[in-house]
This record gives structure tokens, sequence and C-alpha cells, in this order.
């Protein structure tokens, strides 16, 4: 290895000294072609925020490249922070504060659970059991009226005249493009997921969508999930009408087959 080699360089060499393409080590790991050009070539900026690591992991993992081994060069790659080693002294104070701190919980709980005299707690009166206990309420039943009642809290509608609700919510970043029907005049909308970041807007007409990252996507249309069932780093395209529904499989019509000519009784055409 030389001293000056970068990530994206070692993941190259090991690629081609495997005898593999960029197609088809895209097409094994379901990563779009561009994602492996830009880790050969270090720009990380090509890929999706909070993605070059993971993706780097990933690649080097599948050829066989030991990154440990090659901390400086993958020091590099965004993402990648360095850890102070541990303090002995430190460690220490935090052993004897933890040791302190479960003692006391101990003594609290003994204190609470534990009775005796000392605790300083009187019986009480005995008047008090004869009073009838006191219940409340049932809580009132929900109401029914086309108008809200102060104090409900009502669910979106999931189709209303302002379009079909999309609601999406990520676990690690994916990337979002959303593109009415042609017809619609609407431009494609482009947004980026962050983790644990929902985006809900509403369409009108029919749309497609697409997730570079669908795996770590839940993702509801009109009130309604849609399990996609891709996986982590796995790429997805869902179409649907204007009512919200997801178009999956399209439906294939298959032509009906010809009549039979018709045959004479002792089997010959006229």
């Amino acid at each position: 290895m030389k001293g000056d080699e970068t990530a994206g360089q070692l993941l190259q060499e090991a690629r081609v000294a495997k005898g593999l393409t960029r197609e088809a080590l895209a097409l094994e790991l379901k990563l779009p072609l561009r994602h492996i050009e830009a880790i050969e070539a270090d720009d990380w900026t090509a890929l999706p925020p909070g993605r070059p690591r993971p993706l780097a992991r990933q690649l080097a993992e599948r050829l066989g490249v030991d990154i440990e081994f090659h901390t400086g060069a993958f020091h590099t790659v965004p993402g990648v922070r360095e850890l102070d080693p541990p303090d002995p002294r430190q460690e220490r104070l935090e052993r004897v504060v933890m040791g302190l701190l479960t003692a006391a919980s101990v003594l609290v709980v003994l204190w609470l659970v534990v009775p005796g005299p000392s605790l300083g707690r009187r019986p009480a009166p005995t008047y008090l059991s004869a009073l009838p206990k006191a219940t409340l309420p049932p809580p009132p039943p929900p109401s029914t009226a086309p108008y809200p009642v102060l104090g409900e809290l009502l669910p979106e509608a999931p189709l209303n005249d302002q379009g079909i609700l999309v609601s999406l919510r990520a676990m690690d970043t994916c990337e979002v493009k959303l593109e009415p029907a042609p017809e619609t005049g609407v431009p494609a909308q482009v947004h980026t997921l962050r983790v644990s970041e929902p985006w809900r807007l509403r369409v009108k007409g029919p749309f497609t969508l697409t997730l570079d990252n669908a795996g770590v996507v839940n993702l509801e249309v009109a009130g309604r999930r849609v399990p996609h069932g891709q996986s982590v780093g796995e790429a997805w395209i869902g179409q649907f009408d204007a009512e919200g529904r997801w178009l999956n499989p399209p439906k294939v019509v298959l032509p009906e087959p010809a009549p039979a000519p018709d045959e004479d009784e002792d089997g010959t055409r006229p």
C-alpha cells in the first residue's frame, strides 16, 4: 500500500484485482452505479448526506478490504471521527460514582418498602375506611356530530380538495422524488429525508414516487401504509392513481386467442 493512497483508490484497486466491473458490483450490492463511481473518485459530495461512510464500509466488506488496517486512507471519508483513548483515572472515577449511586438507590428503596416505627408513619383513622370510595364518571363517548366538538382532535383527512395526503418518515437518509402526472402541470419535487424527519404533503392527481433508499422509509398514501418490501440501500419506484391507490403490480391484459375455424363432422375444414 502506498502512503498517499485514498480510500477510493484502495477500493478501485481491490475491485480490479477481483476482476469485477462497476456495473456488476452495483448490481450485486443493489446500489446506483453513480455511487460506485463517486466512491472510487473520492467524490464524497456526490453521495447523499450521511451515506459516504456506510457506503464505503459496505463496498470494502464486499471487496475484502480491511478498513482497520488502512485507517489513514479511510480517515478522509466524511463522518470518520477519531476517538480519544480512554483515561484510566476517569474510568475509576466513573466506577466509584456509579457504585455510590447504586448504593443510594438501594437505601432509598429499602426506606420506602421496609415498614418500621422509625418511618414515622401513623395508621389512617378508622373513620376514613367507613367513607364511600369516590368513583370517577366514565369518559363521554366520541362525538358523532358532523362538526368538530371543542377539545376533540380530529385526524387529517387522507383525501380532500387539496389532494392526496402523502406521509413519509425515514430511519436514515433517503432522497425522495415526487413527480405529478404531466397533465397536472405541477413540477416534480425532490427532498432529502433525515433521520426521524417526517415529510407530509398533498398531491393532486396521479403521481410517481421514487426512493433511493426505500428500506429505511415508512410510507403512507391516502391513509394507507404502502408495503414496498425493499431492503436498506435498495431503490424503489411506485405509481399511484388519482385516489391514492398504489398501482402494484400493473395489470397485464393478454390478447384473447383467435377462434378456431369450423370443421365438418369428418374433421375436414370447408
